[in-house]
């Protein structure tokens, strides 16, 4: 298990432009890229009114985990999607590696097979950014050096 990276701007664009496409191509409603946690990464596309994706982004990570740790109860261990199919929405997860979901949801308007199809291809982009961010980490230059606190009592003044 990795940890998620921390996103450079220029990854965040990244991940985005891969959302966007992938909305786009497969004319999903919107997409949501998540930690296994449920915690927002990316997100693209148009949540329903009052919808509020953290929310979203838990329960799908929730409802992934426990389909996941069903298929490994009945012996597949090779689970990377789940398809919920509603009367108005349906929701599509992706696994995209140990550590990292993609959940997209489309209307009627558009099938699951190409919406499938799309998510594939994104899946890995979106795979080969986070990868190459684990790769070759972003250089972070601290806010404070040790020597500038030295003798300090406090690190904001009044």
């Amino acid at each position: 298990m990795q940890a998620v990276p921390i996103l450079t701007m220029q990854a965040a664009e990244s991940l985005l432009n891969v959302l966007d496409d992938l909305l786009e191509k497969s004319e999903a409603t919107f997409s949501l890229l998540l930690d296994r946690g449920g915690n927002l990464i990316s997100q693209q596309g148009e949540l329903p009114d009052n919808t509020d994706p953290s929310i979203v982004g838990a329960l799908a990570a929730g409802s992934f985990a426990a389909t996941r740790e069903l298929a490994i109860r009945i012996g597949e261990h090779e689970f990377t999607a789940l398809f919920q199919q509603g009367a108005h929405f349906s929701i599509l997860i992706n696994a995209v590696d140990d550590d990292v979901i993609l959940v997209t949801a489309f209307t009627t308007q558009t099938t699951v097979g190409l919406v499938r199809f799309y998510s594939a291809g994104a899946v890995k982009r979106i795979a080969s950014i986070l990868a190459n961010l684990r790769d070759n980490p972003p250089v972070m230059t601290p806010l404070f050096t040790e020597s500038q606190l030295v003798g300090t009592d406090k690190i904001f003044p009044d």
